[in-house]
């Protein structure tokens, strides 16, 4: 049987008193923003919120931060794209610098914006039935019948009944009698 005597791995000496810059990943607010592609001055407010917990300062009295400062600044970028607002993003990382479980809390907030999206793709199909509805009246108005200088027929209420969108009815007349009686 063949034995190999690997050598081993070479160890530099050092004199005690020599200073050598350690690699543990701190640094200056800057670099924290270049690794996360953060601005400095979100960061200073994520810390101001408390989203972001105060650094360490190094002997100039700048902030020193590690490397758990890039991996929950990514979080609250990834989190901020998903919808979720600051302060639920500060309610997760509340529970999870508490050791506490977060995927329920998750869940919850991201089913509250699934039902929000919801209601809001209801009412854009609304809107934009409404605003189909508006165009085809429209297309078949006499312009020469438009009498009132103060408001534009086709999105003047509808005489056969029809609904107007409630945000352009909030810049009508409120009482169709209005119109009628310039127009007699």
């Amino acid at each position: 049987m063949l034995v190999f005597h690997l050598p081993s791995p070479p160890f530099l000496h050092l004199p005690a008193d020599w200073k050598v810059k350690s690699y543990d990943e701190r640094m200056k607010i800057g670099d924290l923003g270049r690794r996360t592609a953060v601005p400095a001055k979100t960061i200073r407010y994520y810390e101001e919120i408390g989203l972001l917990p105060q650094p360490d300062r190094a002997g100039n009295g700048y902030r020193d931060y590690g490397e758990e400062a890039v991996e929950r600044l990514r979080f609250i970028r990834d989190a901020q794209a998903t919808g979720l607002s600051l302060t639920e993003i500060a309610s997760i990382l509340d529970l999870r610098d508490h050791g506490e479980q977060t995927c329920d809390h998750v869940i919850a907030l991201l089913d509250h914006h699934l039902d929000d999206i919801d209601r809001q793709i209801a009412q854009l199909r609304t809107t934009r039935r409404l605003l189909a509805e508006m165009t085809e009246r429209a297309k078949a108005l006499d312009p020469s019948e438009c009498v009132d200088p103060h408001r534009c027929q086709t999105i003047a209420p509808d005489p056969a009944g029809g609904t107007v969108l409630r945000a352009a009815s909030r810049h009508l007349h409120r009482s169709p009698s209005h119109h009628e009686s310039h127009s007699s």
